[in-house]
């Protein structure tokens, strides 16, 4: 089977908890899977950094899906390319709550990533230092 990826920043239009942040993530994570789309999304309180990966039609669809939902502008596609395997087997997502922020948050990525190519490793690791200075 073939299989494609995206990769696109957005920026948040109003403030999203971190409770909510989590349910928004298992709510795509479940409606991905049942497409066969899988990735790694990573919010750090003011913008969404995700891969999508999967079959063609499908990663096309949400995304589309994504750039249309309101909680979303300044959206940028970053990447977007068939691949031969999936970098990520599993659905994954790193949070960074900026009233308590964690040191570790990009050891965290660092795990999540350990399959992914040098180039989304580098996109995501240098997400996670962003906000921290």
């Amino acid at each position: 089977m073939s299989l494609y990826q995206i990769m696109y920043i957005s920026s948040v239009t109003f403030p999203v908890s971190a409770a909510q942040c989590r349910a928004i993530a298992s709510a795509a994570a479940d409606r991905n899977r049942s497409s066969g789309v899988t990735g790694l999304l990573l919010f750090n309180s003011k913008r969404f950094l995700q891969v999508l990966e999967g079959p063609r039609d499908a990663v096309e669809r949400i995304y589309e899906r994504i750039s249309r939902d309101p909680r979303h502008c300044a959206i940028v596609k970053l990447r977007e390319m068939q691949i031969e395997t999936r970098e990520f087997g599993e659905w994954g997502m790193a949070y960074d709550d900026p009233t308590c922020p964690s040191d570790s948050l990009k050891d965290k990525v660092v795990a999540l990533l350990d399959h992914a190519g040098p180039s989304t490793r580098a996109h995501f690791i240098g997400s996670a230092e962003m906000h921290r200075g």
